[in-house]
Order: C-alpha cells, then sequence, then structure tokens
C-alpha cells in the first residue's frame, strides 16, 4: 500500500498543475467537441489531460493502477482484486468548460481500501487549488495564498441554508428543505468546484440530484473528511467505491458540518 507523504501530495499537486497549464492552452483556442454515450460532452481537452495525468501518474506509483473518466472500461472482476487505484477526472466540469465559465478542475484521487484518502481539486482559470489528505487537513492555495481549512459555521445556530447547486432543480431541493429554514442558493460550476465552497465554509451544502461519476466525488469526500464533513446520499448513506459495476453515484448531498442531524432540515420521506 502506498504510504501517504507530504511528498506524494507535493507530487500529485505538481502533475495537477502541469495539467492545468495544458488546460489553460486549450481555453485559449477552439476545441473539438463530441457528445459521449450517455449524451454528455467530451472535448480533445478531456482526452489529452487524460492521457497526460494516466501518464505522469504511472511514473510516479508505476504499481498503482488508475481509472480516469476517459479510460475506465474496467470490469468489477478486476477491479474487485484492487487494494488502491487513482481515480481521476481531467476536466471536471465539461460543460462550463465549453461554455467559458473558467469553472472548471483538474481532479485526482487516492483510493485505498474503497475509501478516498487524498484528493487535489485543481481550477487553473481560477487560480484556486484545493487539497487534502488523510490525517493531514485540508488547505486552499488561492492566488498563491495558502490556508488551512476549517469549517467554523454552526448551522444549528442559523435558520438560513446556503445551498450550491449547478444550473437546475432548485424547485426539487426548495421542497426538500423543512420550512424553518430559509434558503440562499449559490449556483457554481464543476460537482468538485461546489464541494469546495462547502469546504471553504462559503456554503452549509451541496445537492446534486442528477447523474455524477465516482471520479466527480472522491477528491470532494477527504477535502470535506479532513474537516468534518461528508458525502452521502439522500438516506443518509456513505457514498461507495469501486463496489459496483458502474461507477454512477446516487444522488447526494456534500455537507460542512457531518455531526449535525441533517434529518431536521430535509424532507426526504
Amino acid at each position: 500500500m502506498q504510504q501517504l507523504t507530504p511528498q506524494l501530495l507535493d507530487a500529485v499537486l505538481d502533475i495537477a498543475h502541469r495539467a492545468g497549464e495544458h488546460l489553460k492552452a486549450f481555453y485559449a483556442k477552439s476545441v473539438e467537441i463530441k457528445i459521449k454515450a450517455d449524451h454528455t460532452p467530451v472535448t480533445e481537452a478531456d482526452l489529452f489531460i487524460s492521457q497526460f495525468v494516466i501518464e505522469q501518474l504511472q511514473q510516479l506509483t508505476p504499481h498503482i493502477p488508475i481509472i480516469s473518466e476517459e479510460n475506465c472500461n474496467i470490469p468489477l472482476e478486476e477491479r474487485a482484486q484492487w487494494q488502491e487505484y487513482w481515480l481521476i477526472d481531467p476536466l471536471d466540469g465539461t460543460q462550463q468548460f465549453i461554455d467559458r465559465t473558467d469553472q472548471f478542475s483538474v481532479v485526482i484521487a487516492l483510493v485505498q481500501q474503497n475509501r478516498p484518502v487524498l484528493g487535489v481539486i485543481h481550477a487553473p482559470i481560477l487560480h484556486k487549488t484545493y487539497y487534502a489528505m488523510a490525517n493531514y487537513g485540508a488547505y486552499l492555495n488561492e492566488h498563491n495564498q495558502l490556508t488551512q481549512l476549517h469549517i467554523c459555521k454552526k448551522l444549528a445556530q442559523s435558520n438560513r441554508l446556503r445551498i450550491t447547486i449547478g444550473t437546475s432543480n432548485n424547485e426539487k431541493i426548495r421542497q426538500m428543505v423543512k420550512p424553518a429554514y430559509q434558503i440562499d442558493f449559490i449556483q457554481y460550476g464543476s460537482s468538485s468546484l461546489k464541494a469546495g465552497l462547502v469546504a471553504e465554509g462559503k456554503a452549509d451544502c451541496y445537492i446534486r440530484l442528477g447523474d455524477t461519476g465516482e471520479w466527480d466525488t472522491a477528491a470532494a469526500e477527504v477535502l470535506l473528511a479532513e474537516l468534518g464533513g461528508k458525502i452521502v446520499d439522500l438516506q443518509f448513506v456513505p457514498l461507495s467505491y469501486n463496489q459496483r459495476q458502474h461507477f454512477i453515484n446516487p444522488y447526494f448531498m456534500a455537507v460542512g458540518e457531518g455531526e449535525f442531524n441533517w434529518q431536521t432540515v430535509f424532507n426526504l420521506d
């Protein structure tokens, strides 16, 4: 099993930043766009960054297998034997990349014994990098200013709920929240960056009522766990990794205060 060290984390941060430089080059020009079988877009940037990160991780840790969103046709029978693996989303927020919102990221996570233990989320245009490692803490480097993150808001002392979301489902989410709470919606970009807002304490939770992949949440799991937060499905069950034939997550919520009784906030019956 790969030892979790600051040196390993620094090496992954370096890979993410170099991938981000490549992404910036693609962002500065017109890119080819195709539609995948699941009706989501993929660009030449996704495919190039995927190959780049895979090659760099293979050099760093030749013994650890790799799953990328763009290279994931590996049967469960083979994956089930893995004690650890890298899980990457080369371009989290492809639609945001296409729409030129700047709100997209390179995401790299290390999963050991079916739990994410190291995560990097790098948004090159925003100059923001979130990163965390089990029992190491969670950090944000923004415009070369490094901050250790701490979630300090006590939701129990407020009736305002700040929920970060994508571009739709506002009304469905509003119906999930009990009347005692007022809602402030924060519309933002890629899945990992919405979880980043929760990690920063700028949102109380991120609710996703739509398909995502395990590569969308793995790095965020580490980030939030190091702050006392968590990601759970709508029955408050933790997400699973590498335990199903497919990689599609259930609908979920990412919360900053993991110990808070969220069942007092949401109607999920």
